[in-house]
């Protein structure tokens, strides 16, 4: 009985072993296997570094004033009888924009006129009469006071009526008139915008940091979404005295010829300032950064060795200074040298060593003025 027993446990020791010893075999298979796999290469796109001439400039977010700008009123009360001017439309200095209802006032000045008459020959008739002494002096000037004053009251009619003519008081683009035919204005009520847009202001700020190149005469160009066009040339004519406490930024006020008109008050606006020769620095697209709380790098695809000595197509990873950005393109102060190849997309599922694969088929905008499409 125990020779049996004996003989079954070392049955299945032997089965055991035999289990074991496949098993080990196919395990360290299977870590060989796993060893010597390669992932594929990621696709990527890729661009080579090169030294670019950055001039120096500041930008800004402004909008656009005009030199002259009104709202036209109505000086007096009225009923408007004639209305001389179209929406939109072009005046000059003096063209009459509407006139209001005189009436009474030119009844009053016939009156007036009528009565200033009458006052001229009584001190005709009293000036005879002084000269031959028959009235007193008294009498004389009482009656030149009266004559005066009709020639006041006549004065002062005429110009109640030139205020009930109302003008534009400078050449520039009327707006959208507020009144009508036949309506009744108050004192102060708004008839239509009046605007000069040639020339016109570009107010924008600046840290007070920068104040110091910001000299009249220095150029800037403007931008302004929508209005069309290559950007706005013109030059700082105005530095504010004094800096703004709750924002330490100091308001510029830079002046544009605006021939074509597309400059129009109101108006948001991108301003860059051009302070002179700039630097020149290596650009690279926004989306070949990788941004990371302890520093931010690129990818540089490079001729690599894998365990074997075998050569392939892969990154490194190099840790950059960045400078100023500008449109799509960011400054690299050291990291990458003129003549490096950087990946510029697929940058998200790259590590050290990553084997990759460049197709620049389609590749990301790398422009420093770009000009979107739905803008």
């Amino acid at each position: 009985m125990k020779k049996r027993l004996f003989i079954l446990l070392a049955v299945v020791a032997v089965v055991i072993g035999a289990l074991a010893f496949v098993k080990t075999r196919q395990v360290k298979a299977a870590i060989a296997r796993q060893s010597s796999f390669q992932p594929p290469p990621e696709a990527v796109t890729t661009v080579v570094a090169r030294q670019e001439a950055w001039p120096a400039t500041v930008s800004a977010i402004g909008s656009v004033a005009a030199v002259q700008g009104v709202t036209v009123s109505a000086d007096l009360p009225g009923l408007v009888e004639r209305i001389s001017f179209e929406s939109g439309r072009t005046v000059r200095e003096g063209d009459v924009l509407i006139r209001l209802d005189s009436r009474q006032e030119h009844a009053q000045l016939a009156a007036a006129e009528a009565q200033r008459n009458l006052a001229r020959l009584n001190l005709d008739r009293m000036r005879g009469l002084l000269k031959e002494g028959i009235t007193s002096q008294a009498e004389y000037d009482r009656l030149a006071a009266e004559s005066a004053q009709a020639q006041a009251r006549i004065g002062e009619i005429r110009a109640t009526i030139a205020r009930k003519t109302i003008r534009a008081p400078f050449s520039g683009v009327l707006g959208i008139r507020h009144v009508n035919l036949g309506q009744y204005l108050d004192g102060g009520d708004p008839i239509v915008s009046l605007q000069s847009l040639r020339p016109v202001y570009v107010n924008f700020s600046v840290p007070q940091q920068q104040v110091a190149p910001m000299r009249p005469g220095v150029a800037v160009r403007v931008a302004a979404e929508g209005a069309g066009g290559p950007p706005s040339s013109g030059q700082v004519t105005a530095v504010d005295s004094v800096v703004d406490e709750a924002t330490r930024n100091v308001q510029i006020q830079a002046t544009f010829v605006n021939a074509d008109g597309k400059l129009r008050p109101g108006m948001f606006v991108k301003a860059d300032v051009s302070l002179g020769t700039g630097s020149t620095v290596v650009a690279l697209p926004a989306s070949s950064i990788s941004y990371a709380p302890y520093g931010d790098s690129v990818f540089i695809v490079s001729s690599l060795k894998d365990p074997k000595g075998q050569q392939y197509r892969g990154v490194r990873q190099q840790f950059v200074k960045l400078g100023g950005a500008r449109g799509d393109q960011v400054a690299i102060l050291t990291g990458v040298k003129a003549g490096e190849e950087v990946v510029t997309s697929g940058v998200f599922k790259l590590r050290p060593g990553a084997a990759v694969q460049v197709n620049n088929t389609v590749q990301p905008s790398n422009k420093r003025a770009p000009e979107p499409e739905d803008s």
